[in-house]
Protein backbone atom coordinates (compact mmCIF):
# COMPACT_ATOMS: atom_id res chain seq x y z
CA UNK A 1 0.00 0.00 0.00
CA UNK A 2 1.30 3.06 -0.59
CA UNK A 3 1.42 6.34 1.14
CA UNK A 4 -1.39 9.16 0.60
CA UNK A 5 0.42 12.70 -0.18
CA UNK A 6 -1.24 15.78 -0.61
CA UNK A 7 -3.12 16.02 -4.31
CA UNK A 8 -3.93 12.33 -4.13
CA UNK A 9 -7.14 11.40 -5.36
CA UNK A 10 -9.34 10.52 -1.91
CA UNK A 11 -9.96 6.40 -2.10
CA UNK A 12 -13.28 5.70 -2.07
CA UNK A 13 -14.98 2.86 0.05
CA UNK A 14 -17.87 1.80 1.06
CA UNK A 15 -19.21 1.54 4.82
CA UNK A 16 -21.61 1.12 8.07
CA UNK A 17 -22.03 4.00 9.80
CA UNK A 18 -23.84 5.33 12.57
CA UNK A 19 -26.14 7.06 9.82
CA UNK A 20 -26.05 4.19 7.73
CA UNK A 21 -24.45 2.70 5.06
CA UNK A 22 -22.70 5.11 2.70
CA UNK A 23 -20.31 4.99 -0.75
CA UNK A 24 -17.67 7.40 0.47
CA UNK A 25 -17.42 9.78 -2.92
CA UNK A 26 -21.04 9.35 -3.31
CA UNK A 27 -21.68 10.85 0.34
CA UNK A 28 -19.41 13.75 -0.14
CA UNK A 29 -21.01 14.78 -3.38
CA UNK A 30 -19.63 18.11 -4.42
CA UNK A 31 -19.27 18.86 -0.71
CA UNK A 32 -15.83 19.43 0.61
CA UNK A 33 -14.92 16.55 3.37
CA UNK A 34 -13.43 15.62 6.74
CA UNK A 35 -12.33 12.80 7.61
CA UNK A 36 -10.88 12.04 10.91
CA UNK A 37 -9.89 8.89 13.00
CA UNK A 38 -9.94 8.18 16.41
CA UNK A 39 -7.95 5.27 18.05
CA UNK A 40 -10.66 3.30 19.75
CA UNK A 41 -14.51 3.89 21.32
CA UNK A 42 -14.75 4.84 24.96
CA UNK A 43 -11.32 6.78 25.24
CA UNK A 44 -10.97 9.88 27.15
CA UNK A 45 -9.39 12.50 24.47
CA UNK A 46 -11.59 11.06 21.93
CA UNK A 47 -14.39 11.67 23.66
CA UNK A 48 -13.68 15.44 23.56
CA UNK A 49 -12.37 15.71 20.04
CA UNK A 50 -16.28 14.03 19.03
CA UNK A 51 -18.24 16.78 21.55
CA UNK A 52 -16.02 19.54 20.16
CA UNK A 53 -16.20 18.28 16.72
CA UNK A 54 -19.94 18.46 16.66
CA UNK A 55 -20.56 21.28 18.56
CA UNK A 56 -18.78 22.96 15.82
CA UNK A 57 -20.65 21.34 13.10
CA UNK A 58 -22.48 24.39 12.05
CA UNK A 59 -19.44 25.80 11.21
CA UNK A 60 -17.99 23.13 9.17
CA UNK A 61 -21.38 23.39 7.44
CA UNK A 62 -21.14 27.40 6.99
CA UNK A 63 -17.65 25.82 4.97
CA UNK A 64 -19.41 23.69 3.00
CA UNK A 65 -17.96 20.91 4.92
CA UNK A 66 -19.12 17.23 5.76
CA UNK A 67 -17.68 15.84 8.73
CA UNK A 68 -16.82 12.01 9.16
CA UNK A 69 -14.91 10.08 12.17
CA UNK A 70 -14.27 6.43 11.96
CA UNK A 71 -12.98 4.01 14.75
CA UNK A 72 -11.99 0.29 14.31
CA UNK A 73 -14.72 -0.22 17.15
CA UNK A 74 -18.13 -2.20 15.70
CA UNK A 75 -21.43 -0.11 14.76
CA UNK A 76 -23.07 -1.10 17.90
CA UNK A 77 -20.22 0.44 20.37
CA UNK A 78 -20.48 3.62 18.47
CA UNK A 79 -23.71 4.25 19.33
CA UNK A 80 -23.22 3.45 23.08
CA UNK A 81 -20.09 6.11 22.87
CA UNK A 82 -22.35 8.09 21.85
CA UNK A 83 -24.75 8.54 24.12
CA UNK A 84 -21.31 8.68 26.56
CA UNK A 85 -19.80 11.82 24.43
CA UNK A 86 -23.65 13.19 24.01
CA UNK A 87 -24.19 13.60 28.08
CA UNK A 88 -20.17 14.26 29.06
CA UNK A 89 -19.63 16.79 26.41
CA UNK A 90 -23.12 18.50 26.24
CA UNK A 91 -23.72 18.06 22.78
CA UNK A 92 -26.04 15.89 20.32
CA UNK A 93 -23.68 14.25 17.60
CA UNK A 94 -25.16 14.06 14.26
CA UNK A 95 -22.77 13.71 11.58
CA UNK A 96 -21.69 9.87 11.28
CA UNK A 97 -19.22 7.92 12.54
CA UNK A 98 -17.49 4.81 10.37
CA UNK A 99 -17.66 1.02 11.82
CA UNK A 100 -14.13 -0.44 10.62
CA UNK A 101 -13.82 -3.41 13.15
CA UNK A 102 -12.13 -4.93 10.22
CA UNK A 103 -9.66 -1.87 9.76
CA UNK A 104 -10.07 -1.55 5.88
CA UNK A 105 -10.71 1.85 5.57
CA UNK A 106 -8.11 2.93 8.27
CA UNK A 107 -5.64 0.34 6.35
CA UNK A 108 -6.90 2.08 3.03
CA UNK A 109 -5.85 5.71 4.95
CA UNK A 110 -2.68 4.92 6.05
CA UNK A 111 -4.29 5.35 9.83
CA UNK A 112 -2.43 2.45 11.53
CA UNK A 113 0.96 2.96 12.21
CA UNK A 114 2.79 0.00 13.76
CA UNK A 115 5.64 1.39 15.51
CA UNK A 116 2.54 3.73 17.44
CA UNK A 117 0.12 0.76 17.55
CA UNK A 118 -0.39 -2.29 15.66
CA UNK A 119 -4.26 -2.07 16.53
CA UNK A 120 -5.40 0.99 17.01
CA UNK A 121 -5.29 3.95 14.67
CA UNK A 122 -3.75 7.10 14.97
CA UNK A 123 -5.31 10.29 15.54
CA UNK A 124 -5.36 11.06 11.57
CA UNK A 125 -6.78 14.31 9.70
CA UNK A 126 -7.63 14.48 5.99
CA UNK A 127 -9.40 17.48 4.38
CA UNK A 128 -10.59 16.42 0.81
CA UNK A 129 -11.57 19.48 -1.68
CA UNK A 130 -15.06 19.01 -3.68
CA UNK A 131 -12.98 18.11 -6.47
CA UNK A 132 -11.86 14.65 -4.36
CA UNK A 133 -8.23 15.43 -4.03
CA UNK A 134 -6.29 15.11 -0.71
CA UNK A 135 -5.25 19.23 0.47
CA UNK A 136 -4.23 18.62 4.19
CA UNK A 137 -2.88 15.59 6.15
CA UNK A 138 -1.98 15.69 9.85
CA UNK A 139 -1.11 12.98 11.89
CA UNK A 140 -1.35 13.12 15.90
CA UNK A 141 -0.38 11.11 17.98
CA UNK A 142 -2.72 9.35 20.27
CA UNK A 143 -1.77 11.22 23.25
CA UNK A 144 -2.94 14.42 21.96
CA UNK A 145 -6.23 16.47 21.25
CA UNK A 146 -6.65 17.75 18.23
CA UNK A 147 -7.31 21.23 17.36
CA UNK A 148 -10.78 21.94 15.68
CA UNK A 149 -10.47 25.69 15.71
CA UNK A 150 -7.11 25.21 13.64
CA UNK A 151 -8.89 22.92 11.25
CA UNK A 152 -11.43 25.29 10.36
CA UNK A 153 -8.76 27.91 9.38
CA UNK A 154 -6.80 26.01 7.03
CA UNK A 155 -10.28 25.23 5.28
CA UNK A 156 -10.48 28.87 4.95
CA UNK A 157 -6.66 29.16 4.05
CA UNK A 158 -7.54 26.29 1.56
CA UNK A 159 -10.59 27.59 0.05
CA UNK A 160 -9.08 30.95 -0.30
CA UNK A 161 -6.34 30.51 -1.85
CA UNK A 162 -8.23 27.80 -4.46
CA UNK A 163 -10.16 30.81 -5.13
CA UNK A 164 -7.62 33.56 -5.91
CA UNK A 165 -4.12 33.93 -6.75
CA UNK A 166 -3.09 34.36 -3.07
CA UNK A 167 -1.15 32.23 0.06
CA UNK A 168 -1.75 32.76 3.48
CA UNK A 169 1.32 33.80 5.71
CA UNK A 170 2.05 32.65 9.27
CA UNK A 171 -0.58 32.79 12.00
CA UNK A 172 -3.20 33.94 9.23
CA UNK A 173 -7.18 33.90 10.44
CA UNK A 174 -9.83 34.93 8.22
CA UNK A 175 -10.00 38.83 7.60
CA UNK A 176 -6.21 38.96 7.39
CA UNK A 177 -4.17 40.74 5.20
CA UNK A 178 -2.58 37.94 2.37
CA UNK A 179 0.54 37.63 -0.02
CA UNK A 180 0.46 37.93 -3.84
CA UNK A 181 1.94 34.63 -5.10
CA UNK A 182 5.32 35.11 -6.94
CA UNK A 183 4.48 33.79 -10.29
CA UNK A 184 1.69 36.95 -10.57
CA UNK A 185 3.28 39.75 -12.64
CA UNK A 186 2.90 43.77 -10.90
CA UNK A 187 0.93 44.27 -13.76
CA UNK A 188 -1.47 41.30 -13.49
CA UNK A 189 -1.48 42.20 -9.31
CA UNK A 190 -2.31 45.33 -9.95
CA UNK A 191 -5.76 44.02 -12.17
CA UNK A 192 -6.51 40.91 -9.72
CA UNK A 193 -6.33 43.26 -6.40
CA UNK A 194 -8.20 46.63 -7.01
CA UNK A 195 -7.47 46.89 -3.19
CA UNK A 196 -3.86 47.84 -3.68
CA UNK A 197 -0.90 45.71 -2.13
CA UNK A 198 2.27 46.89 -0.28
CA UNK A 199 5.78 45.47 -2.23
CA UNK A 200 7.97 44.27 0.70
CA UNK A 201 10.39 42.62 -1.22
CA UNK A 202 10.37 41.74 -4.76
CA UNK A 203 8.87 38.02 -3.85
CA UNK A 204 6.62 39.32 -0.86
CA UNK A 205 4.05 41.34 -1.69
CA UNK A 206 0.61 41.98 0.85
CA UNK A 207 -2.62 42.53 -0.33
CA UNK A 208 -6.03 42.74 2.06
CA UNK A 209 -7.98 39.63 1.95
CA UNK A 210 -10.16 39.62 -1.64
CA UNK A 211 -13.22 38.44 -0.64
CA UNK A 212 -13.38 39.68 2.96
Amino acid sequence: MSTLRLGDTAPDFSAVTTLGAINFHQWLGDSWGILFSHPADFTPVCTTELGTASKLKPEFEKRHVKMIAISVDSIEQHFEWIKDINETQHTSLDFPIIADPEKKVSELYDMIHPNASMTHTVRSVFIIGSDKKIKLIIVYPASTGRNFNELLRVIDSLQLTAQYSVVTPANWQQGDDCIIVPAVTNEEADKKFPKGYKVVKSYLRVTPQPNF
